[in-house]
């Protein structure tokens, strides 16, 4: 507790100490302060490529890497974000008790496949995730990986309390495993393909999304920010669709835009981008996602499931209703602002 008092405070002042930095819901103050992370995805693009400065000049556009959804979710209540890159696992704690956030899906970036998974060290004897009783396991908490992690416990009849599992980002996790910290981590790119080359794959996210516990890469926009400036998050929503469709039809040039913001050559960000599922800008205003104004899609049924399987883990306080969560699903205007 002292952690995530200490962490909003440093985003209270930051937010004080900065004016320019603040859209919220201040209709005549046109700034976007946006979370990204550093994972293979759309948003990369959109940043790289300056699509959104493109698409709304009069804006002052701030950028801000975070290391985990668990930092954005702290950052949303200090209310020092606007939009963000954020996992579905996160998201589902923070449209719960006790956090609250209000903030609304509104794009999702990817569906977590291969470029998501837990890793056992060579050497350490683990053949398998029931082997992982009494060992050491990293991962980030709050993450989409963290709830993939006890997806896997729970599915192979490991309790979490079997297992020493520690909290580290993902860059502390590739430390920690350079060191030999660790038996194991559960993480993402483009850590997760550093400790590949000393470890052996137990499971991906893909493989538990087939056993019914997927996970998303989503985009959330502080509800505050959407009711002060629709215009500026369907000019996001429509730079995110340009970036799906750039790597669908150009993943040459995707892949140079990611390559570049991950400080990788193109050929590795192009293995990278192969991992994750990118659905195409069509796909998202369907029944199975987002879904539109008059119907919300099943991606509500998602999030209140990943918050009963928290709650369950003993995570979060309390299940939100699904008619509060259709209520956090940013539909406004879907199909069409898509194009």
């Amino acid at each position: 507790m002292k952690r995530i008092l200490a962490v909003v405070s440093m985003f209270l002042l930051a937010a004080c100490g900065n004016g320019a930095a603040a859209g919220g819901g201040d209709a005549s103050r046109k700034s976007i302060r946006i979370a990204y992370q550093a994972f293979p995805s759309g948003d990369l693009i959109v940043k790289n490529q300056g699509l959104l400065e493109k698409a709304l000049p009069d804006y002052k556009i701030t950028w801000t890497k975070f290391d985990s959804g668990a930092s954005i979710n702290t950052a949303f209540v200090a209310k020092s974000l606007d939009i963000a890159a954020i996992g579905s696992s996160p998201v589902a704690r923070g449209l719960s008790a006790p956090l609250n956030i209000p903030y609304q899906v509104a794009f999702v970036l990817d569906v977590a496949g291969d470029n998501e998974a837990l890793v056992a060290r060579d050497g350490s004897g683990i053949t398998g995730v029931a082997g992982l009783k009494g060992k050491k396991v990293a991962t980030s908490f709050a993450s989409t990986s963290h709830y993939s992690l006890l997806a896997a416990l729970d599915q192979a009849g490991v309790k979490e309390s079997e297992v020493d599992i520690v909290d580290l980002e993902p860059q502390d996790i590739q430390a920690a495993w350079a060191r030999g910290d660790l038996d194991a981590a559960y993480t993402w790119l483009p850590v997760l393909d550093e400790i590949e080359k000393t470890g052996k794959v137990l499971i991906s996210s893909r493989q538990l999304a087939t056993a019914g516990k997927p996970t998303l890469d989503l985009g959330v926009v502080a509800t505050p920010f959407a009711q002060a400036h629709p215009e500026a998050v369907d000019a996001w929503r429509k730079a995110e669709a340009q970036a799906l469709d750039l790597i669908a039809n150009d993943p040459a040039a995707a892949s140079r835009a990611v390559g570049a913001e991950l400080n990788l050559p193109a050929g590795d960000a192009l293995h990278q981008l192969k991992q994750g599922v990118f659905l195409k800008p069509a796909d998202l205003s369907s029944p199975e996602w987002l879904g539109t104004e008059g119907s919300v899609g099943k991606l509500a049924d998602n999030l209140v499931s990943a918050a009963e399987f928290l709650e369950a883990q003993q995570k979060i306080d309390a299940v939100p209703a699904l008619a509060d969560v259709r209520k956090a699903i940013y539909v406004k205007g879907l199909p069409g602002v898509l194009g």
